[in-house]
């Protein structure tokens, strides 16, 4: 079966008018063209044998003129009367023809002598050849007289006018579809996180039911991110004031060890907090462009600064419509934990067959198994081997994948080749 709905619709339609139209054919080739055609053609072998009752009983016409001309005027045959030479040999039997075979049972049963008859050599006419007492007589008859011609009028009117219906039905199946089609893409760009203009409601009553609570769908997401959005500004904006007394107070404090530590942690507030802040906001402001993303792993690797034990590798096409300060937060995450645990980071991009996918490989000491799901968790740390963490709050790996859910993608951990960990980040195109 295909996987699209317009084609499974298709066959849906197609399948029972082939169907309908193979019995109402099989019905009708079966009963009213084959009664007809044995009709015909027991009529037409009957004027036969009355053409050789004729002949036979009155031989008084040594040259046959006048059976011949009330064979041609009165029944429709070309009669000729030939020398007894013998009938020609019998040819090979045509696969399918029920004409040859109602024809040579009649021949049989009405007249009873040796006969040749060729339905297939001559388009138009019949050909049929019989053995009298001294003669061989050749009839010539119209192939119409033998069998029903409409039965190709018949299926040409049915095939006709169900290829019209048909087409009808695809125009009518096309504009049904569509809604449901623009229906999936808005769908799936909303999934991936890019901007959903408003597109009217059409269709039938339940893709219409289903585009509306679409529509519903969207602004409650949309207002729900607004209001959360607009909450943590305004949070971020009253935590920053009471950091920036903080920063004040201890600003006109003489200056000693005790002062030096408070300023220090303050400032390990404030930056916890502008990560806090990053992953609860995540990247709901920034809209979906065409980026570059080959030249932005070039970028990540410049800032980086880390020489040789960072690498990148691009393969495809580099325009990928994606949020460009957020995919630039999830590389600097997972490239700034390869370099803080390992002693090298390689980063593969590919974009194919509609994904993008960056593979981060390093040497470091890797995650365990049983804990690579729970490093996604907010504020998770590993005990041991390595703690995956974004300045030590616990968010980096989180972060990233937010970012990468966001964008319809994913991200996954497994075993690096190079013996630590290789992060692979899907995301569609």
């Amino acid at each position: 079966m295909p996987a699209g709905l317009f084609a499974r619709s298709l066959i849906i339609i197609i399948a029972p008018v082939v169907a309908l139209q193979a019995a109402v054919g099989f019905v009708f080739m079966e009963r009213h063209w084959q009664t007809v055609t044995a009709q015909l053609s027991r009529a037409m072998v009957a004027d036969v044998a009355a053409v050789i009752d004729i002949i036979e009983r009155y031989p008084q016409d040594p040259d046959f003129q006048t059976v011949t001309d009330i064979a041609r005027d009165q029944l429709g045959l070309n009669i000729a009367l030939l020398p007894d030479d013998g009938l020609p040999a019998a040819g090979p039997k045509p696969f399918f023809s029920p004409l040859d075979r109602l024809i040579s049972r009649e021949i049989g049963r009405q007249i009873g002598r040796p006969f040749w008859i060729d339905t297939v050599g001559r388009s138009s006419l019949v050909e049929i050849r019989i053995q009298l007492d001294t003669h061989i007589l050749r009839v010539f008859a119209r192939r119409s007289q033998t069998y029903a011609s409409n039965s190709l009028i018949f299926v040409s009117w049915m095939a006709a006018t169900s290829i019209v219906l048909l087409a009808i039905a695809i125009v009518f199946l096309r504009n049904q579809i569509r809604p449901i089609l623009r229906l999936a893409a808005a769908v799936d760009n909303f999934g991936k996180g890019r901007a959903v203009p408003d597109f009217p409601v059409r269709g039938a009553r339940e893709v219409r039911q289903a585009t509306v609570a679409f529509h519903k769908m969207r602004r409650r997401v949309e207002r729900q991110i607004d209001q959360r959005t607009s909450m943590l500004a305004g949070v971020s904006h009253d935590l920053r004031t009471v950091l920036t007394r903080f920063r004040l107070q201890l600003a006109l404090i003489e200056d000693d060890t005790d002062v030096s530590e408070l300023v220090r942690d303050v400032d390990n507030m404030n930056r916890m907090l502008e990560v806090y802040l990053d992953f609860a906001r995540g990247d709901a402001g920034e809209d979906t462009v065409a980026t570059d993303v080959a030249a932005m792993l070039q970028s990540v690797c410049d800032d980086a600064s880390a020489g040789d034990r960072l690498t990148t590798t691009y393969a495809g096409d580099p325009v990928v419509k994606v949020r460009p300060q957020a995919l630039r937060r999830l590389l600097d995450n997972l490239v700034g934990n390869g370099l803080r645990y390992a002693g090298t980071v390689t980063v593969a991009a590919t974009n194919a067959a509609g994904y993008l996918k960056i593979v981060v490989d390093d040497d470091g000491p890797g995650i365990p198994f049983d804990e690579r799901d729970a490093v996604f968790k907010p504020f998770y740390r590993l005990d041991h081997a390595r703690n995956i963490e974004d300045s030590g709050t616990g968010l980096g790996l989180p972060i990233a994948r937010d970012i990468a859910r966001s964008h319809g993608g994913d991200i996954e951990l497994m075993d690096s080749p190079e013996g630590g960990l290789r992060a692979v980040v899907t995301i569609p195109t």
